[in-house]
């Protein structure tokens, strides 16, 4: 724990200067590594949820995760993951907009390739990466 301390101190000071818009993202990172966010409790039940198929209470804990407050990758997923569940449902603009905000927060956010290959949500995700 005293080399996480130490490790965590160096980083911050070695960061605190820069404030190009990729270094704010990366201090946002690196803070994010050693503290924990009060919606992370709601996002593990809400992926847990995903995984099970229970997507009315997975969507209710992905989104108080996200009011609750996250760091930028969990977000992130969130958001992604809301944007599943919207886009299976039929719901395509909602879907959209979940990666829309997914995008808002990582522009360069790819989808892994089981993902991205998905026949519902990939022509969406590739539809509102590209713009469309």
């Amino acid at each position: 724990m005293k080399y996480a301390s130490i490790v965590a101190a160096a980083g911050a000071l070695l960061l605190a200067g820069c404030q190009t818009e990729p270094m704010r993202a990366a201090q946002a990172d690196f803070k994010n590594l050693f503290s924990s966010s009060k919606g992370e409790p709601a996002l593990a039940a809400g992926l847990r949820q995903y995984e099970d198929g229970n997507y009315a209470e997975a969507s209710k804990n992905l989104q108080s995760a996200v009011e609750q407050g996250l760091g930028r990758s969990d977000r992130v997923n969130a958001h992604k993951h809301l944007a599943f569940m919207n886009c299976v449902s039929g719901r395509t603009s909602a879907c959209r907009e979940e990666f829309r905000k997914a995008l808002a927060i990582e522009p360069g956010l790819d989808l892994p390739p089981a993902e991205a290959g998905h026949p519902t949500w990939g022509p969406v995700f590739r539809s509102v990466k590209a713009g469309r």
